[in-house]
């Protein structure tokens, strides 16, 4: 087993659960046990370490590779840290199978920080520092839950000429994505007893009716428009409906949470003026609010620019792809920071009860980075 699927493993047995998931007080809860074990690797190889703190009692590691001269440019390298909660504690248990390695995180995204904190310090301890391009590792924490350590280091005063998000996109190098917003519709009735339901208006009935109509009319809506190049088309999704007390009672309340995934160029002020007005073109009732105060835009980073096209050369890519899950890069690129989404595995085995990631993908994403950092000047 190479020194890359090594750490991973040692990443993979140390639980680093989004907090929003769990009980207070979860054993298994937080980054900072991961983000201290990648920080004492990266002090190894010479790197300069510092935390920026996120949240109450979390922080974002920043790991530098400073070049030999003055710094002319700087790339990041942005994984995240925390995961989803693991369905039974065998998955903090890394286990290879042939070329899979199975375990909490293994995709999504610990390979991604396996593969980068690999790839930068193995340039450190080569003789291949770049004399004038920093390289910042940049542990990011709360990315499955509300972008927290994103948004924090988007904020501060750090500033790069390109931003390599870790994610697993298949060894594909991203430059779009979309975005999501959740809106939450309500619909009001009239409470009656379930023996005289003349006397009552059904909250659930009616937001029967709106359930179908964007789930078949709307959607459709959004299919006939003109994809886009990258990303396909927008699309629509009820993921949530809550109704009623109990069968007797007429409901008079309603609640369906909707996911719209967005393209570059929507907004979600629009996003909202639209749903509403396709809903009273159909005569339908409910009142709005959104159902996630943070924003979470869709991604459009330029291909030409210099650093993508080289990164893009370097991987044997023609063109860009684009990838249709929101993740940390959309914050980075609306902070300020050209990024690309790039990492080994497939999304498809993400939050999975069996996740696992292909060792010969890992390797093969150290290798590319390695190839790409070492480029640098």
């Amino acid at each position: 087993m190479s020194d890359t699927a090594k750490l991973l493993c040692e990443l993979i047995a140390i639980p680093s659960v989004n907090p929003a998931f769990l009980p207070p007080g979860d054993a298994r809860a937080g980054e900072q046990r991961v983000a201290d074990f990648a920080a004492v690797i990266a002090a190894r190889a010479g790197l300069d370490i510092e935390f920026e703190k996120a949240l109450p009692g979390r922080v974002n590691l920043i790991a530098r590779l400073r070049p030999k001269l003055r710094a002319t440019k700087t790339i990041l390298l942005a994984p995240h840290l925390d995961t989803v909660p693991a369905v039974n504690e065998k998955q903090f248990l890394p286990r290879k199978d042939g070329d899979r390695l199975f375990g909490r995180g293994a995709c999504d995204t610990k390979g991604s920080v396996a593969a980068m904190l690999s790839a930068l310090c193995a340039l450190a301890e080569s003789k291949q520092r770049p004399r004038e391009t920093e390289i910042i590792f940049a542990g990011l924490v709360d990315e499955e839950s509300a972008q927290a350590g994103s948004r924090a280091l988007a904020k501060s005063n750090l500033k790069a000429d390109l931003a390599i998000v870790g994610e697993p996109t298949g060894l594909q190098i991203v430059t779009a994505h979309k975005g999501n917003i959740w809106f939450q519709l309500d619909t009001h009735g009239q409470a009656a007893h379930g023996s005289r339901p003349e006397l009552g208006r059904n909250a659930v009935h009616a937001m029967a009716r709106i359930v179908d109509a964007i789930e078949t009319d709307y959607a459709a809506l959004l299919r006939q428009r003109r994809p886009h190049p990258l990303l396909g088309h927008a699309t629509v999704n009820v993921g949530t409906i809550r109704g009623g007390t109990q069968p007797n009672i007429v409901p008079d309340s309603c609640t369906i949470t909707v996911d719209r995934r967005t393209l570059p160029g929507e907004t979600e002020a629009g996003v909202k003026r639209e749903l509403e007005n396709f809903l009273g073109r159909q005569k339908l009732e409910a009142t709005f609010s959104l159902a996630r105060t943070e924003p979470c835009l869709p991604m459009e980073t330029p291909a030409k620019l210099p650093l993508i096209q080289q990164f893009l050369r370097s991987a044997g890519q023609r063109k860009p792809a684009g990838m249709h899950f929101f993740c940390d890069a959309a914050i980075l690129a609306e902070g300020g920071i050209p990024s690309v989404v790039f990492g080994p595995g497939d999304i498809a085995q993400a939050h999975t009860v069996d996740e696992w990631i292909s060792l010969r993908s890992l390797e093969r994403a150290t290798e590319m980075l390695v190839r790409f950092l070492s480029s640098q000047s």
